[in-house]
């Protein structure tokens, strides 16, 4: 039977004619975009025909059509909106960007009035491996020049001396290893190729390159090594013994969070202050990452836009959620976000074509309006509210935001990850930029991607694979109208299966992406460890001066952290529990999950009633602010990390 294929949009024939030659030869997405921009027509070698008994997924999920129909309902669903207010800016120079760039990784004091002995970021920089700091002092020269150039009157440190810590240990790893031991640890986990699996447009290379039903093999990504030096590493290893290509048709790798026996850190789990120097870390790593692979990284700051102070849809995120924290306290994802997505549960998620298929247009802005009127009144009828309805309803939501829930300053970066060479680098990357977005947008993009995976557990039903789900939900998460960042036809189309495939990879590893690299958990740690030391020699200077016995308060320090705590045992705290204190013999086994166990085995009355996931266990002081720990981490392998925390159990803050 033949096949009906989807035609591309038709204003422009040159795209027409190269949509076809695609669909005829099989040209990769990358490829097609180099072939565009070039306009050469060069020769493709024929490959064998796609076997359909090899895949037990439909030809709809292995072509692009799902992504031209959600991208022509989007298009109709638009005709009659009104476009929000768009006030483009003076785009900043380089100089003015990465100045902007140093702000926003915490070394500002580098520059501006304040700037003069930079010792504050001293510490900072002496935790950053090679390949950070050299984004780090590509910055700091661009905007040397600039301001050299606009003869600033505050005064301009010199790079050599910024850096000249770094030159005296350039050679070693923030542990004080050689870098040596860094790539020795870094190759075990370097085993086997990670090619990025390329989406193509053709019917003869098609997406994704082997169904997600067949096995793939698993390995874990390392996260104890820097990204970027991770990538330095294998440019190297790769120069030295040249490696063979995997070929398209060899199996997928599947990657995997590592066991950690200090446990693994998620997104939440630390203290503010820890939290702000691990987004400042993660900046100057993903620019290192890109850096050292060639791509560009540059921040969107050039378009203002004229936002409603109300309401629902066209409404920034921030917004939304005062308005709802006063209806509702503690609130971190919109209430009319919560509530499409329940609605569509409640519909079941078995239904075929589940977030494919669009609800009626006129529908559509009516329910919009009356829910603009109504939502907050509490009056909305949402039983009038068909299952695809809300599907439509809760996509609109995601493109009508003013700033895109990827961040105004981070989609491009989004976009780029697409440009990666290999797998394993653009989940380095995604992990990075998830770190990265503001609280508002990562909570609910954490929301949506886990209701996205509800929908795909039920695919043997409602069709929706993982792929399908992707080409459907790019389109509304990568298209950001309201920043005139209008594409043209030829370049959607480049850019399609890129983005499904970034799209993808959000879906299938939001776990391993809301994790903190323990390699950034550590600088942190060595941070604070650095900073606590500074402080001990102004206190040491404070009590001579006060003429104090300093042998006497140590002694007096020490004997009130250590009374009654013999060798090996660590006393827990907890404060909201009947058992408020006890003290726990330290095991190679024992873990997380035991001592918690131990204290709630003891609750009687109404705290008995607590259950597993109710209270954490928390690692406080010492060499971090505080860490919610994960059931399984060891605690004497934690221990001997951080020797001078305290441990307590209590909630989680909401």
């Amino acid at each position: 039977m033949a096949r009906l294929v989807r035609k591309p949009p038709q204003e422009n024939e040159t795209l027409c004619s190269l949509y076809r030659h695609v669909k005829i030869t099989g040209i990769s997405s990358r490829k097609y975009g180099q072939y565009t921009m070039n306009q050469e027509v060069t020769k493709v070698s024929e490959k064998p025909p796609y076997d359909r008994s090899s895949s037990q997924d439909s030809l709809d999920e292995l072509s692009m059509e799902d992504y031209w129909t959600e991208l022509e309902n989007i298009k109709k669903s638009s005709e009659n909106r009104q476009d929000q207010e768009v006030v483009v800016v003076k785009e900043p120079d380089e100089g003015e960007l990465e100045e902007e760039w140093l702000k926003e990784a915490g070394l500002s004091n580098l520059f501006g009035e304040s700037a003069g002995d930079p010792q504050e970021s001293m510490v900072f920089l002496s935790t950053l491996t090679r390949t950070q700091a050299a984004a780090v002092q590509k910055r700091v020269e661009t905007v040397s020049q600039t301001l050299r150039k606009k003869n600033k009157q505050y005064q301009i440190p010199d790079v050599r001396d910024i850096f000249a810590q770094q030159t005296e240990s350039k050679e070693k790893a923030p542990d004080g290893t050689e870098s040596q031991s860094v790539r020795t640890n870094e190759n075990k986990y370097q085993g086997k190729d990670d090619q990025a699996s390329s989406l193509v447009v053709g019917e003869k290379e098609l997406i994704p390159l082997v169904p997600e039903e067949a096995p793939a093999s698993e390995t874990d990504i390392n996260l104890e090594v820097s990204f970027a030096e991770q990538a330095v590493n294998q440019k190297e290893s790769s120069k030295e013994k040249p490696q063979k290509s995997r070929g398209d048709d060899a199996p997928l790798l599947n990657f995997r969070l590592p066991k950690d026996k200090t446990g693994t850190t998620k997104i939440g789990d630390l203290a503010p202050q820890d939290m702000k120097k691990v987004c400042h870390l993660a900046l100057i790593e993903l620019t290192a990452l890109y850096d050292v692979l060639g791509v560009e990284l540059k921040q969107q700051k050039a378009v203002k836009i004229k936002t409603k102070d109300s309401g629902l849809f066209c409404v920034p995120l921030t917004v939304l959620l005062e308005q709802d924290q006063r209806k509702v306290p503690g609130t971190r994802i919109p209430l009319i976000f919560q509530k499409l997505i329940s609605r569509i549960e409640e519909g079941g998620l078995e239904t075929e074509g589940l977030l494919r298929i669009p609800g009626a247009a006129i529908r559509i802005k009516n329910l919009c309006q009356e829910l603009e009127a109504k939502f907050y009144e509490g009056t909305f009828n949402w039983e009038s509210v068909k299952q695809h309805d809300a599907a439509s309803l809760l996509k609109l939501f995601i493109r009508e935001l003013p700033q895109p829930l990827l961040s105004v300053e981070y989609l491009k970066a989004f976009q780029a990850v697409q440009n990666l060479p290999t797998k394993r680098q653009q989940l380095q990357a995604l992990n990075l930029l998830v770190i990265l977005l503001p609280d508002a947008n990562r909570d609910t993009l954490k929301a949506l991607l886990e209701f996205l995976q509800r929908v795909i557990d039920n695919r043997d039903k409602n069709k929706m694979t993982t792929m399908n789900v992707a080409m459907v939900m790019a389109p509304n998460l990568f298209m950001c109208h309201a920043l005139g960042l209008k594409c043209s036809e030829q370049r959607e189309f480049v850019m399609a299966a890129g983005t499904a495939n970034i799209m993808h990879l959000l879906i299938k590893y939001q776990k391993l992406l809301w994790t903190i690299p323990k390699f950034i958990v550590n600088q942190v740690r060595k941070q604070n460890t650095e900073n606590h030391k500074k402080d001990k020699k102004a206190m040491k200077k404070l009590l001579k001066k006060m003429a104090y016995d300093r042998e006497k308060y140590e002694k007096q320090d020490k004997s009130t952290n250590d009374a009654d705590i013999p060798q090996g045992v660590i006393r827990v705290q907890a404060p909201h529990l009947s058992k408020v204190s006890m003290a726990i013999q330290l095991t190679e086994e024992l873990k997380a999950s035991d001592v918690l166990a131990r204290f709630l085995s003891q609750e009687s009355g109404i705290a008995q009633t607590l259950k597993k996931g109710e209270v954490f266990l928390y690692e406080i002081g010492g060499n971090i602010g505080e860490r919610c720990l994960d059931e399984d981490t060891y605690m004497k392998d934690l221990y001997q990390l951080n020797p001078n925390a305290e441990w307590v159990i209590k909630s989680k803050p909401s």
